[in-house]
């Protein structure tokens, strides 16, 4: 869903400019106002939308998700921390969510080729990777009994003619 600034509404504080990891939102000098220099290549990060304090910027939804006059509001709330969405289909049926804004300190983020920290990978979940009954299975299967477990099927597949 892409978005587009009401000019009427945009104060010029470049606030959109600076968050948008594309570089699509642009400043205007003429108007002093932002703008989506080309909607085709938004990543959909609603960053922009988010971040805006003058709620200037919108998004345009897609037909298929938002036909023929659906609307879709994006509101920040710095006081509480929480993002709320608003979906208004065109039958008046309203979807409100919300979600908290999270934070992390400025370099703490981790990238996608990180290699995760030990420390990272010890969760609950891992640590009952080896205790079946937490799970809910009376036992794990281990590799070489499920490769037995698919071979004897596949063979009696073959017998009966089967698949």
């Amino acid at each position: 869903m892409p978005t587009f600034v009401y000019a009427s509404l945009c104060k010029g504080c470049g606030k959109c400019v600076d968050i948008c990891p594309a570089d699509n939102m642009q400043y205007n000098p003429k108007n002093r106002k932002g703008y989506n220099a080309d909607p085709i290549s938004c990543a959909e990060c609603m960053n922009c939308v988010k971040y805006c304090p003058e709620h200037a910027v919108d998004v345009r939804p897609y037909s298929d998700f938002a036909p023929l006059g659906a609307r879709v509001g994006v509101i920040r709330d710095t006081k509480k921390n929480i993002i709320y969405w608003r979906i208004v289909f065109r039958d008046g049926t309203v979807y409100d969510f919300a979600s908290p804004i999270r934070t992390t300190p400025w370099g703490s983020a981790k990238g996608a080729l990180d290699i995760p920290e030990r420390s990272d990978l010890d969760s609950e979940l891992l640590a009952l990777e080896d205790k079946p009954e937490y799970l809910g299975f009376p036992e794990l299967p281990r590799p070489k009994q499920t490769v037995r477990i698919v071979g004897s099927i596949l063979k009696a597949k073959q017998k009966t003619g089967g698949g």
